[in-house]
Protein backbone atom coordinates (compact mmCIF):
# COMPACT_ATOMS: atom_id res chain seq x y z
CA UNK A 1 0.00 0.00 0.00
CA UNK A 2 3.00 2.39 0.81
CA UNK A 3 3.34 2.25 -3.26
CA UNK A 4 0.56 4.16 -3.93
CA UNK A 5 1.49 6.33 -1.70
CA UNK A 6 3.64 9.27 -3.83
CA UNK A 7 0.75 8.39 -6.73
CA UNK A 8 -2.12 9.67 -4.48
CA UNK A 9 0.05 12.79 -3.32
CA UNK A 10 0.25 13.82 -7.05
CA UNK A 11 -3.43 13.28 -7.98
CA UNK A 12 -4.36 15.75 -4.87
CA UNK A 13 -1.61 17.93 -5.79
CA UNK A 14 -2.68 18.26 -9.27
CA UNK A 15 -6.13 18.37 -8.10
CA UNK A 16 -5.24 21.10 -5.68
CA UNK A 17 -3.18 23.31 -8.67
CA UNK A 18 -6.45 22.41 -11.03
CA UNK A 19 -8.95 24.33 -8.53
CA UNK A 20 -6.65 26.86 -7.29
CA UNK A 21 -6.01 27.89 -10.68
CA UNK A 22 -9.89 28.22 -11.25
CA UNK A 23 -10.46 29.93 -8.47
CA UNK A 24 -8.16 32.51 -8.79
CA UNK A 25 -8.74 33.01 -12.85
CA UNK A 26 -12.09 33.84 -11.84
CA UNK A 27 -11.41 36.02 -9.16
CA UNK A 28 -8.98 37.89 -10.94
CA UNK A 29 -9.72 38.06 -14.56
CA UNK A 30 -11.21 40.54 -16.07
CA UNK A 31 -14.80 41.09 -15.43
CA UNK A 32 -15.96 42.95 -18.57
CA UNK A 33 -16.80 41.66 -21.63
CA UNK A 34 -16.67 42.83 -25.10
CA UNK A 35 -16.81 41.40 -28.48
CA UNK A 36 -13.33 41.35 -28.98
CA UNK A 37 -12.57 39.28 -26.11
CA UNK A 38 -15.60 36.72 -26.94
CA UNK A 39 -14.23 35.94 -30.53
CA UNK A 40 -12.19 33.09 -31.32
CA UNK A 41 -8.28 34.00 -31.02
CA UNK A 42 -6.58 32.42 -33.99
CA UNK A 43 -2.77 33.13 -32.84
CA UNK A 44 -2.63 36.31 -33.84
CA UNK A 45 -4.81 35.62 -37.19
CA UNK A 46 -8.42 37.24 -38.10
CA UNK A 47 -10.67 34.15 -38.08
CA UNK A 48 -12.83 33.72 -40.79
CA UNK A 49 -15.83 31.83 -41.27
CA UNK A 50 -16.21 28.71 -42.00
CA UNK A 51 -18.82 27.43 -45.41
CA UNK A 52 -22.19 26.00 -44.07
CA UNK A 53 -22.73 22.73 -45.51
CA UNK A 54 -19.25 20.94 -44.14
CA UNK A 55 -16.51 22.76 -46.59
CA UNK A 56 -13.45 21.16 -47.81
CA UNK A 57 -10.17 21.50 -46.17
CA UNK A 58 -7.09 21.55 -48.37
CA UNK A 59 -5.24 18.25 -48.33
CA UNK A 60 -2.10 19.98 -46.33
CA UNK A 61 -4.27 20.15 -43.29
CA UNK A 62 -4.70 16.07 -43.61
CA UNK A 63 -0.83 15.87 -44.95
CA UNK A 64 0.34 17.62 -41.34
CA UNK A 65 -1.94 15.96 -39.03
CA UNK A 66 -0.63 12.33 -41.01
CA UNK A 67 2.45 13.95 -40.61
CA UNK A 68 2.06 14.26 -36.71
CA UNK A 69 0.82 11.00 -36.31
CA UNK A 70 4.11 9.31 -38.23
CA UNK A 71 6.77 11.24 -35.80
CA UNK A 72 4.55 9.78 -33.02
CA UNK A 73 4.43 6.55 -33.74
CA UNK A 74 8.35 7.21 -34.29
CA UNK A 75 8.83 8.30 -30.40
CA UNK A 76 6.83 5.55 -29.39
CA UNK A 77 9.18 2.89 -30.39
CA UNK A 78 11.97 4.46 -30.29
CA UNK A 79 11.14 4.72 -26.08
CA UNK A 80 11.40 1.01 -25.73
CA UNK A 81 14.21 0.51 -27.92
CA UNK A 82 15.97 3.47 -25.83
CA UNK A 83 15.27 1.09 -22.79
CA UNK A 84 16.05 -2.37 -23.97
CA UNK A 85 19.45 -0.99 -26.21
CA UNK A 86 21.73 -2.97 -23.79
CA UNK A 87 20.13 -6.52 -24.35
CA UNK A 88 19.26 -5.90 -28.03
CA UNK A 89 23.02 -5.34 -29.46
CA UNK A 90 23.88 -4.37 -33.09
CA UNK A 91 20.88 -6.27 -34.45
CA UNK A 92 18.83 -3.73 -32.48
CA UNK A 93 21.33 -0.90 -33.76
CA UNK A 94 20.72 -2.07 -37.32
CA UNK A 95 16.87 -2.32 -37.29
CA UNK A 96 16.40 1.17 -35.10
CA UNK A 97 18.43 2.70 -38.19
CA UNK A 98 16.71 1.64 -40.84
CA UNK A 99 13.27 2.70 -39.28
CA UNK A 100 14.73 6.45 -38.91
CA UNK A 101 15.97 6.35 -42.31
CA UNK A 102 11.97 5.17 -43.91
CA UNK A 103 10.56 8.03 -41.73
CA UNK A 104 13.20 10.46 -42.58
CA UNK A 105 12.45 9.27 -46.46
CA UNK A 106 9.01 10.12 -45.61
CA UNK A 107 9.69 13.17 -44.38
CA UNK A 108 11.62 14.52 -47.33
CA UNK A 109 9.03 13.72 -49.80
CA UNK A 110 6.36 15.43 -47.93
CA UNK A 111 8.77 18.15 -47.98
CA UNK A 112 9.64 18.47 -51.28
CA UNK A 113 6.03 17.87 -52.44
CA UNK A 114 5.00 21.12 -50.51
CA UNK A 115 3.31 19.50 -47.51
CA UNK A 116 5.25 21.54 -45.01
CA UNK A 117 4.34 25.50 -46.83
CA UNK A 118 1.62 27.16 -45.74
CA UNK A 119 0.36 29.31 -48.30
Amino acid sequence: MSLYVPIVVLGVLALGFAGFSVVMGSLTGPKRWNRARLEAYECGIEPTPQPVGGGRFPVKYYLTAMLFIVFDIEIIFLYPWAVAFDHLGLFGLVEMVLFIVTVLIAYAYVWRRGGLEWD
